[in-house]
């Protein structure tokens, strides 16, 4: 039987054609290799040099996000620093003749007040009356100033009485004495008494004396020759002694200002300070009167630097017999110094005008904004001149913002750039 089997099978293989083929085309699968397991010294190893390669790629990645981080940060930082554009002040040729600015005003000038009081009776002179010394100005009705010395001289009489009678009685008192008819405590009464009475006289004298001074203010006079420049009361107004009060009461009855000399009051920049001298020449000009000056002297000087502006204040007086001067005029003051101080000039547009006056902001070599304040000479239009706060090296910034402040840091644009003076 087993052998019809096999009889049977390869008689089938070589009748059948598709089963031979699938046997001749069936693919050999080759099994892997056996590898041998690895040690596990080995495994630590591959596994310590990949957690090294992850540590070592986390440590790039945050060295690379901490450098952009930085990078970013003073992007911002430069960013949000202005950049000003800034030029150089220009040097002007210097001249001999200094000319500053200056206020004329009144050699002396004061306010009259009345020293008693009444009520306004009349006046006689008003603004603009040109006076003398002791001329009368106005009087003043005073009915209760009028009544008290009455009462004072009424009373002073009859303290006068008094004294008579007591030196009588003092005089018998001392003859009776000397007859022993009256006692020494007696007689010192008496002579007390009259003493007393000569002190109640002295009084009631300098209370009448008082009281006469009073009446006499009643008349207000001119205390210097000058220029009535102010009247502040009318007729029948209450008036109050001294300067105390409200309303017309208390306020003074006129100004007054002495306009022969006029005092000009002048700010000498600190490079001019050594060549002002009291009693050098000097000439006012003023903008009304072109081509006219006005011959005045150098009186005194304030002897120090203001360390806010750095100019010495300097008086000039100037004569003015003619009136045509008048106190409170604005004019300029020419002086011949002699010496070639440095002047300077700047854009117009780096001006500054703040509560402080005028300013520029100077760069520093730090970087920071200084701002300095300048005294200003002449107006040249694009230009001003400077005579004092800056000077020939100093940045100076060009159409600064109002924003701007003194210490504040700024970046500068190349100078090529700021040079165009608008």
């Amino acid at each position: 039987m087993l052998g019809t089997e096999r009889e049977t099978t390869h008689m089938d293989s070589h009748t059948n054609p598709d089963v031979l083929d699938d046997e001749r085309q069936a693919p050999e699968i080759t099994p892997p290799p056996k590898l041998p397991p690895a040690t596990p010294r080995k495994a630590l190893l591959l596994i310590g040099l990949v957690l090294l390669l992850l540590v070592i790629g986390g440590i790039i990645s945050f060295f690379v996000r901490l450098h952009d981080s930085h990078v970013l940060a003073n992007e911002t930082e430069r960013e949000s620093i202005p950049t000003v554009a800034v030029v150089h002040p220009i040097a002007e040729k210097p001249d001999e003749e200094l000319v500053l600015p200056g206020t004329l005003q009144a050699y002396e000038e004061s306010p009259i007040y009345a020293r008693t009081n009444g009520y306004l009776l009349r006046w006689y002179k008003d603004i603009g009356s040109r006076v003398a010394k002791g001329e009368l100005l106005a009087d003043i009705d005073t009915p209760e100033v009028d009544q008290e010395l009455l009462q004072a001289r009424a009373t002073r009489e009859q303290v006068a009485a008094q004294m008579d009678l007591a030196k009588i009685n003092a005089d018998r008192y001392e003859g009776l004495r000397k007859t022993d008819s009256v006692s020494q405590q007696e007689a010192d009464q008496q002579s007390s008494g009259y003493q007393q009475a000569k002190a109640n006289l002295d009084a009631a004298d300098a209370n009448v004396r008082r009281l006469e001074q009073l009446e006499s203010f009643k008349r207000v006079y001119a205390p210097f020759t000058g220029v009535l420049t102010r009247r502040n009361v009318d007729p029948g107004a209450l008036i109050n002694a001294g300067s105390t009060g409200g309303g017309a009461a208390g306020k003074e009855l006129f100004d007054i200002a002495r306009v022969d000399p006029l005092r000009a009051y002048v700010s000498v920049p600190q490079n001019y300070a050594p060549a002002i001298k009291n009693g050098m020449q000097a000439s006012v000009t003023l903008p009304e009167l072109p081509g006219q000056k006005f011959a005045g002297i150098v009186v005194r000087t304030a002897e120090s630097i203001d360390q806010t502006t750095r100019t010495l204040l300097t008086e000039v007086d100037v004569p003015n017999k003619d009136g045509r001067l008048l106190p409170g005029s604005f004019g300029e003051v020419h002086f011949r110094t002699g010496i070639d101080a440095q002047k300077v000039t700047v854009p117009v547009n780096a001006m500054l005008f703040r509560q402080e006056g005028a300013q520029v902001a100077v760069v520093g070599s730090d970087g920071k904004v200084h701002l300095r304040r300048i005294t200003i000479g002449r107006d040249y239009g694009t230009t001003l001149e400077v005579l004092g706060g800056v000077e020939l090296g100093d940045r100076i910034v060009i159409n600064p913002a109002d924003s701007l402040e003194d210490g504040q840091q700024v970046n500068v644009a190349p100078e090529n750039q700021g040079g165009q003076q608008s």
